[in-house]
């Protein structure tokens, strides 16, 4: 019984702190930061099939995948986890920046969101590539 509790309580403090839970999307691991290259070769234009592959991998193995698809939501500004929320969506915000050559990337300095930049880069270059 008291194993029953523990697990409860921890899936409780887990869900209500998403900074120690691993499997939370909005975990940040230790060695996560902004500079990170997720993906070395930076998106020229000419090699969008290939870099959106590396990418959302990247971003699916970090858990992160879901702040370019849409599906994971801002938390309202009540919710403990919004701080959190926003400190996630920079982080991905700064892994698409330094994962576009420098001539793409400040086309997006102002952008908002990570699939902002996610669905326009993919009406850009998805007809000019191999098929997906």
């Amino acid at each position: 019984m008291s194993s029953t509790t523990s697990t409860s309580t921890s899936t409780i403090n887990n869900t209500n702190n998403p900074t120690t839970y691993p499997s939370n999307p909005l975990y940040i691991h230790p060695f996560d930061h902004p500079s990170l290259v997720l993906e070395p070769k930076v998106l020229d234009g000419t090699n969008y099939t290939m870099w959106r592959k590396s990418l959302l991998a990247s971003l699916r193995a970090k858990n992160k995948h879901r702040f370019i698809k849409r599906t994971l939501h801002e938390q309202s500004k009540s919710n403990p986890s919004n701080v959190a929320w926003h400190r996630c969506k920079d982080m991905v915000l700064s892994w698409l920046y330094n994962s576009l050559n420098s001539d793409l990337a400040s086309n997006f300095l102002y952008a908002a969101t990570p699939p902002e930049i996610w669905q326009d880069l993919e009406e850009r270059f998805s007809q000019g590539d191999f098929p997906q």
